[in-house]
């Protein structure tokens, strides 16, 4: 959420300033590196819900439409999230992470984006937007994160020509990650950051949404003043509408998705706003509007939309985005919740929140952003694989008691291993080699044969079996005492609330309402 002039026309000197830790690819990797620039800056806002239109094309016309597809990798980062595990029902979540680039490396693409001095430079993610597929896919949550957001980017490998990107000395803004290696790294640093596992990615170009939008017949936007916008330098998106209700399609509806200039503050955080409304409005149109009955109309949608797409291997067939689309139209919009990730000020850049730590814990547990889950207490569901006796059950302990205001707890890791031995687990240990910083207490386990293990370990302290979480980076059953337990020898765990935050600013995908305020400043009579 930069405050310097450059949401829709990066100036050279920030652009100057973003670049650093992205290296330049060599030479051999020109082409795979010009295939990954075709993305679009304004957001992948519209990207899920585009394949929607997939549902009703012919199955025969699918070989030629995958052809049009890009892929990439998936994730380029080291550590890997573990998947969520399957409700009572033997379902899971889909998470796809949406992510758009400022990159304009074809002349058309040049055309509608502008900055010509960003031509040939190293990519930025400058919109990155995790959608949420609820696993009984009763609800769709999107969660959209500034693109100045502070975070550590990870290690990442691109296994395409083994360049090895360090991690980043400190925390960088999170839209430098597409440079190092690919959109596995924004992949990577969002696991990493929310601790949620990401199924898929999907990205678009600039001509491609510009095609789209024409394709649908417009999307209905609204501004509560007439706008134009665009300062006396020339920087804006060049959108120009009348105070009210319009449908905005072709060139006018990438106007929108990229406008800042004359939106409230003019930050990314109105940005995301405005691109969050027309998401919602989109989803609407496609499934209201009749014309997209129309088997012509329909055809020129999916033909434009996978020439637009890169995406990982895992959707890289018209049948699988086809699959997609099934499962993405079982959510009616009013069950659709649209949020930005709660944040401050660090400077002209952002870092998240507490709330923002709560959101992400409201989408790894899959609890609907909406607050109309039925009360989610997730069954204490045990393990269908029984626990080892207690005296055989090996116990790491961790000491996770520190804060970002709180050292850690001197011995809290050799106190509570002590009361496990005590319980009968012999084989409990403290490991004072690691000092991890968890809010929550958690019991860890690399296995699913161990996972009877670990909710023994859990159910002798009074853990709740929700705590119990696979993870890949447990190489056996791991107890981390969490900053809820710094001292007593009684874990209480505190009370969930499961409510999204005020700060999250959500949009529900029913709201026919939603107007965007515009700056007096860029108001025109």
């Amino acid at each position: 959420m930069s405050l310097t002039p450059q949401a829709d026309q990066d100036t050279p000197a920030d652009q100057g300033g973003r670049h650093g830790g992205g290296g330049r690819r060599e030479s051999q990797g020109t082409d795979r590196r010009r295939r990954r620039r075709r993305v679009l800056r304004w957001s992948a806002t519209t990207l899920a819900v585009v394949i929607l239109g997939t549902a009703g094309a012919g199955y025969l016309y699918y070989q030629h439409l995958n052809g049009n597809i890009e892929e990439d990798h998936l994730n380029l980062g080291d550590n890997k999230v573990a998947e969520p595990t399957p409700n009572a029902a033997g379902q899971t979540p889909l998470n796809i992470l949406l992510i758009g680039s400022d990159a304009r490396d074809t002349a058309e693409n040049q055309k509608l984006g502008g900055a010509k001095e960003t031509f040939g430079s190293t990519p930025l993610a400058d919109v990155q937007m995790l959608l949420h597929l609820s696993a009984d896919r009763s609800n769709m949550s999107v969660i959209s994160m500034p693109r100045d957001t502070l975070v550590q980017i990870p290690k990442c490998t691109d296994p395409d020509d083994g360049k090895v990107y360090p991690a980043s000395n400190g925390r960088v803004m999170t839209n430098q990650s597409l440079g190092h290696g690919g959109p596995g790294c924004s992949v990577a640093t969002w696991q990493e950051l929310t601790g949620i596992h990401i199924d898929h990615f999907m990205m678009v170009d600039f001509a491609g949404v510009v095609s789209m939008a024409d394709a649908i017949g417009g999307v209905p936007v609204c501004v509560d003043a007439n706008i134009y916008s665009r300062d006396s330098e020339g920087h804006g998106s060049g959108l120009k509408l009348e105070e009210g209700t319009h449908p905005v399609k072709g060139e006018q509806a990438l106007q929108w998705l990229r406008t800042r200039y004359g939106f409230e503050d003019g930050s990314d955080l109105a940005r995301a706003k405005a691109q969050h409304m027309y998401m919602n409005s989109m989803v609407r149109e496609l499934r209201e509007n009749a014309t997209l009955s129309s088997p012509n109309k329909l055809r020129r949608l999916v033909e434009q939309a996978t020439r637009a797409l890169t995406v990982d291997p895992g959707l890289d067939t018209v049948k699988k985005l086809y699959d997609l689309s099934g499962e993405l139209r079982k959510v009616e919009p009013k069950r659709i919740t649209m949020t930005t990730m709660p944040n401050r000020y660090v400077g002209a850049r952002v870092e998240p929140t507490e709330d923002a730590e709560q959101l992400f814990r409201l989408v790894r547990d899959d609890i609907a952003l909406d607050g109309r889950d039925a009360k989610k207490k997730t069954e204490e569901k045990s393990s269908d694989d029984p626990a080892a006796a207690d005296g055989e059950i090996a116990v790491q302990v961790q000491n996770g008691s520190r804060t970002d205001t709180l050292a850690a707890v001197s011995g809290r890791a050799r106190t509570v291993a002590g009361m496990l031995v005590e319980k009968g687990f012999t084989r409990a240990i403290a490991d004072t080699s690691e000092s991890p910083s968890e809010d929550r207490t958690v019991v860890r386990y690399p296995s699913a044969e161990l996972e009877g293990d670990a909710q023994r370990v859990a159910k002798s302290l009074g853990i709740p079996l929700s705590s119990v979480k696979k993870s890949t980076n447990v190489s056996g059953v791991t107890l981390v005492v969490g900053a809820d337990w710094r001292e007593g020898t009684a874990y209480k765990a505190p009370k969930e609330d499961d409510k999204t935050p005020e700060t999250a600013e959500a949009l529900n995908g029913a709201n026919e309402d939603a107007c965007m305020h515009v700056n007096p400043n860029f108001s025109w009579s």
